[in-house]
């Protein structure tokens, strides 16, 4: 009878481990005789094992083709798997492309996990700790990563792929190139490789945000007063500013539909011309109208001056509705010099959707001007989808409500304004991953592991 690898998981502990055992039938699943050396199938169960296949010629890169196929039943789960000899304490790169057919989901369903492990193919940890709000102190056990899908050229392969610091006690690397819940569907993984490479640099970004209430009688006056304000960050070497929201409007005795203005227009084009002249980006809030449509917006301008996009406000409370104000329905990322930034607006906070689905769409920052929220609620949105949240608030400190504050990864205010007229500048690294205990990097995760919504479907 032929023998499959099957994954034996021993969930709370810590040992992550393989074992041999025999298939139910001999053509149960069929051995793909050409595979490489060192290349196996395996399986959780023998009875929702797919069908694998193995061609050596047709995929880019180096040509070989691992597939794996599913029937029409669900609850399918395989994987083509390789032991990789690593060093611990020296970097890698993982590298793979995937071409999918029939699997709606693939974020979740067409997924690769690396595993470390010591010679015994028992679980690690890794050598510091880096979750600071639970368990802290401990060094967190080396759980599986999971690499990030990239882009997806002109024949349907994407690249899959991400750079990794091996735990210090780490000899091996098992990959698992796997399709589950796919019913009809069908994966091909080709160019395989883990690779030693340099350490990175690190991507350190300078985060800034103003706390201040204007006080001008005119939108083109509320938006000067923040001028030396901006200046200042920029002093700090900020790379990243964050003002409040409808700063055109606040004070000035004006209505949203008063102040509202195109954009481009004449708030972006101030604007513009600070984040030009002090050579950062600057993310204002701002009233926008578009033809007979009325927006809450968030604009985000680049060191050359130009628009690098904006947020309409998706959520709206009771008060911008009966004031004319039409909700967004996108969820912009943009690219920087330093990193991919999403915005979001006031009542945006007080739902996890419109940060999830910014983290879904790459936001590594979410600049978060807002009047007043929970604060508790903007810690959330950062620590769970483990991004940097920047907000720049109305709330005066007493009031023990919103705080203009940068929260890290984990949803603690890392910086906080305490005083009217101030800014607030923390360095970040966004190449920093926290790794949880028993739930490792938790931002690569989430992504393969949250619900499938109606949306993607």
């Amino acid at each position: 009878m032929r023998t499959i690898l099957v994954r034996c998981l021993i969930l709370g502990g810590q040992v992550a481990g393989w074992l041999m055992a025999s298939a139910w039938a001999a053509d149960s699943i069929p051995t793909p005789t050409r595979a490489p050396t060192g290349w196996a199938v395996a399986a959780f169960r023998t009875e929702t094992a797919p069908e694998f296949e193995f061609e050596p010629q047709g995929g880019p890169g180096n040509g070989n083709r691992f597939i794996i196929r599913h029937d029409a039943r669900e609850g399918l789960d395989g994987s083509w798997t390789r032991t990789f000899p690593v060093q611990g304490g020296h970097w890698y790169h993982f590298h793979t492309l995937r071409r999918i057919e029939n699997v709606p989901a693939a974020r979740r369903s067409a997924v690769v996990r690396v595993i470390w492990g010591d010679s015994q193919g028992r679980q690690v940890t890794h050598d510091t700790p880096t979750a600071q709000t639970f368990r802290p102190g401990v060094k967190p056990s080396a759980e599986p990563e999971y690499p990030t899908d990239k882009a997806t050229d002109a024949d349907g392969w994407t690249e899959v792929s991400d750079t990794y610091l091996a735990p210090p006690a780490a000899t091996q690397a098992v990959v698992e190139l796997t399709l589950r819940w796919a019913p009809g569907g069908r994966v091909e993984w080709s160019d395989v490789s883990l690779r030693e490479v340099t350490p990175p640099a690190g991507r350190k970004v300078r985060l800034a945000a103003v706390h201040y209430i204007p006080l001008g009688k005119t939108p083109q006056a509320n938006c000067e007063q923040f001028a030396p304000l901006i200046a200042e960050a920029a002093r700090q070497r900020a790379d990243l500013v964050v003002l409040p929201e409808t700063l055109t409007q606040t004070n000035t005795g004006l209505s949203y539909v008063d102040c509202a203005e195109p954009i481009p227009g004449p708030s972006t084009e101030y604007f513009g011309k600070l984040a030009q002249e002090h050579d950062l980006y600057l993310v204002a809030g701002l009233i926008e109208r578009d033809r007979h449509l009325v927006y809450n917006v968030a604009v985000l301008l680049g060191p050359d001056g130009k628009i690098v996009g904006k947020y309409r406000k998706v959520c709206l409370p009771r008060g911008e509705v009966s004031a004319g104000v039409a909700p967004g329905h996108e969820y912009p990322v943009f690219e920087t010099r330093f990193g991919r930034v999403g915005m979001m607006v006031c009542y945006d906070g007080f739902f996890p959707e419109v940060a999830r689905q910014l983290s879904a769409n790459g936001a590594e920052i979410i600049a978060f001007p807002v009047a007043g929220c929970n604060p508790l609620l903007a810690s959330a949105r950062a620590c769970e989808n483990h991004v940097y949240v920047v907000s720049s608030t109305y709330c005066d400190t007493s009031l023990n409500w919103m705080l203009t504050a940068i929260y890290d990864q984990e949803g603690t205010p890392i910086a906080k304004a305490e005083k009217w007229g101030t800014v607030i500048v923390s360095e970040v690294n966004l190449d920093r991953r926290v790794q949880w205990s028993s739930l490792g990097d938790f931002k690569a995760e989430h992504h393969r592991h949250r619900p499938v919504m109606q949306a993607e479907k």
